[in-house]
């Protein structure tokens, strides 16, 4: 599996991504997702002033149905309803930015729909890429936590054969 390069290198833009693999921009949108408000609050701050926004839909909060599938490939079923925060605004000069992210949080949702807006800018992809950089870090450290934590409850099985055979 290949991955993806390192925030602020671009990537290669002659192959479309891999069948299945996130777009740029879906793995942008995912990280602001998994962002504080803080640390999102933080990464818009450092553009300001803004360029003029228009909020296409102010942030609001919603309900989406959640599906399930028993065994992963079985018939699918209504697991239950989540809260949705979401927004979109449009920067001067055409960008439009939106965000969804589980639970409540209007602020938050600006924040990342203003920042996917900004990163859709060519001249500001890299600044934007910068800016989110201290998140990327936290995730990558509490990823590897998690793993380190994980392997530590493996149990290697191995069979030992008896003298007699």
């Amino acid at each position: 599996m290949m991955s993806d390069p390192p925030l602020g290198e671009p990537k290669s833009e002659s192959l479309p991504p891999a069948e299945g693999a996130p777009s740029e921009r879906q793995a942008m949108m995912a990280l602001f997702a998994r962002a504080t408000r803080k640390e999102l609050a933080a990464a818009v701050e450092r553009f300001q002033p803004l360029p003029r926004l228009r909020r296409l839909r102010p942030a609001e909060i919603g309900l989406v149905m959640v599906e399930g599938r028993t065994g992963g490939d079985g018939a699918p079923f209504n697991l239950g309803e989540a809260t949705v925060t979401r927004a979109a605004v449009q920067v001067e000069g055409g960008a439009t930015g939106v965000s969804y992210l589980l639970g409540r949080d209007p602020e938050k949702a600006e924040a990342a729909a203003i920042l996917d807006a900004l990163w859709q800018d060519p001249a500001l992809r890299l600044a934007v890429n910068d800016a989110v950089a201290p998140v990327c870090r936290r995730l990558a450290a509490e990823d590897a936590a998690a793993a380190a934590e994980t392997e530590a409850t493996k149990v290697n099985f191995f069979t030992m054969t008896r003298g007699e055979d």
